[in-house]
């Protein structure tokens, strides 16, 4: 077993007006994340040689931090603690109690995009692609600081990597915080970027990026402890499947039906 470095997940607190505030090891993360993607996005659009003018630039990654916002928070609360919200829907709006899913961030981020390129006739596909990698190691920021707050720890074990997180039951269990940093944070990101660069079918690198996630995630769900889902005992559905699993065999299935399209629309295109 290895010891828990017991991170204080803030990095500081004070008061404002008799009001306790702080600013958490997680929040950074979130905000690094979005300042390394609206960095090096403009890389990777120059790399195929795509310009697109400093408004549009601007104001697609507002339009994505909003959806990151709005679809993480909401998904949290559809996917996961519906039956508590429907008896507080106050407590919708306490984000700083914490609560954020990444299958309604996505699916926030990518309605957000749709409509801000949609708007401004912009190409969805050719846009997308080059924020995929980018999304990745956003991702694996979130996880770091999911590890840091000792949150959504895995499921309890013997490995020797096994750690006893503070908020939990005082038994070893799977870090499975930093399996996702791994996994979803450095290997998608680095297959993501392969896929961008090597292939000339646009929307791809998108359809890759759900696909793997959706992959990586459901086998993460085997040793992760399930999410506290009052409608279902101990977060499963069946005795063993996690809406984890649910919303990321959803992805897969997308994301074959996807790259299916492309594939055809390629075809027909090069015989045309």
């Amino acid at each position: 077993m290895i010891a828990y470095p017991n991170f204080n997940p803030d990095i500081v607190r004070f008061s404002l007006f008799g009001m306790p505030l702080q600013i958490r090891w997680y929040g950074l993360a979130y905000v690094m994340g979005f300042v390394i993607g609206f960095v090096l996005y403009r890389y990777n659009l120059k790399y195929k040689k795509i310009t697109l003018d400093k408004d549009h630039y601007e104001g697609l990654f507002f339009a994505m931090m909003l959806g990151v916002i709005l679809g993480g928070r909401l998904g949290y609360v559809l996917f996961y603690n519906l039956a508590y919200y429907l008896h507080h829907p106050l407590g919708i709006f306490a984000v700083w109690e914490g609560g954020m899913s990444f299958h309604g961030g996505a699916l926030g981020v990518i309605i957000a995009g749709y409509i801000f390129l949609k708007q401004n006739k912009l190409n969805f596909w050719k846009l997308a692609d080059p924020a995929m990698p980018l999304v990745a190691i956003g991702l694996g920021l979130g996880r770091l600081g999911n590890f840091i707050n000792g949150e959504l720890y895995g499921r309890v074990t013997n490995v020797p990597w096994a750690m006893i997180f503070p908020e939990s039951d005082g038994q070893p269990r799977h870090p499975t915080q930093l399996y996702e940093l791994f996994l979803e944070g450095i290997a998608l990101a680095l297959i993501c970027q392969y896929v961008y660069r090597k292939t000339k079918i646009e929307g791809m690198g998108f359809w890759a990026f759900i696909g793997c996630y959706g992959v990586f995630r459901t086998f993460i769900e085997f040793f992760r402890q399930p999410d506290n889902i009052d409608l279902y005992k101990h977060g499963l559905f069946f005795g063993f499947i996690t809406m984890g699993m649910v919303l990321s065999c959803l992805m897969v299935l997308s994301a074959i039906a996807g790259i299916f399209y492309l594939y055809k629309k390629n075809k027909i295109t090069i015989s045309e």
